[in-house]
């Protein structure tokens, strides 16, 4: 995909981030930084927003056992470079210690990557306290950074990696990583800022649960435009696209995240 204007864009992501904080008198935002691209360009987004207002950028790098030293380094140079609060967090024994207490003895049959994703599960959950605690301590909300591909392939942790305001959710990844190499080239002069950001662009996408060495891998394209250009052929005409891809698959059997919670309706039960 392909941004028609990435200037009006960035714009008008900044302007009406600065108008909700303003509305709801927001004291703070928070944001996780895991070293990947969506985190890092929220934060560069809202950096400026939050200079403009005179409101604290807290960013919070939290590594569970399963997160690389890259992304851990990457997520650090974003804090840095954008946040005006920023600190690394490490919960592995916490979490060692919340599966032990959490984990029960039965007979169901699990496969290894089905244990993978439900643990991880467990660590998105927990920087979710984490974040939603700060933000609640510094009167803010907790920044969403899912876009619009990883929205509709369920790519994320329900309870766990959602926020409260999302700035990216209406953009495909594709335009994600256009809209962050469009700010690497036009809107900084801090050099520390360009390179962290960069180093985002450039960096493999990987979920930070262990799960598959990268989020392609998992979806089983070969690049991000390849899985962007399946879904909106796919949402355009069902018949356009094989129902029975990967990508599409994923799509089809996370429909119930996107309808959560499910409530039956009271015409329904009486």
């Amino acid at each position: 995909m392909k941004l028609k204007n990435p200037e009006v864009t960035l714009g008008k992501i900044r302007e009406q981030l600065s108008t909700y904080i303003k509305k709801y008198q927001l004291k703070a935002l928070v944001i996780g930084e895991s070293g990947g691209i969506d985190s890092a360009l929220c934060s560069a987004l809202a950096g400026k927003v939050c200079k403009d207002l005179g409101i604290q950028l807290i960013g919070r790098s939290i590594s569970i056992e399963t997160n690389k030293a890259d992304e851990i380094e990457r997520g650090k140079q974003i804090g840095q470079a954008f946040c005006t609060d920023f600190h690394e967090i490490s919960l592995t024994d916490l979490y060692h210690q919340q599966v032990k207490d959490i984990e029960e003895v039965d007979s169901a049959s699990e496969t290894e990557r089905e244990k993978k994703i439900r643990l991880g599960n467990v660590k998105a959950r927990m920087r979710m306290i984490y974040l939603y605690n700060l933000a609640q301590k510094h009167k803010g909300i907790v920044l969403s950074t899912d876009n619009i591909t990883e929205f509709l392939l369920g790519f994320w942790t329900l309870h766990g990696d959602v926020g409260d305001y999302g700035m990216i959710q209406g953009l495909w990844k594709t335009e994600v990583y256009e809209l962050a190499q469009y700010m690497v080239e036009n809107a900084f002069e801090n050099e520390n800022q360009k390179a962290a950001l960069q180093a985002c662009i450039d960096a493999i996408p990987t979920d930070g649960l262990g799960i598959t060495s990268s989020d392609l891998e998992q979806l089983q394209a070969d690049s991000y435009y390849e899985v962007d250009e399946m879904l909106i052929s796919y949402l355009a005409d069902k018949h356009s696209v094989d129902n029975k891809h990967p990508v599409i698959q994923r799509h089809l059997r996370s429909a119930y995240k996107r309808n959560n919670p499910f409530n039956l309706k009271r015409e329904d039960i009486l």
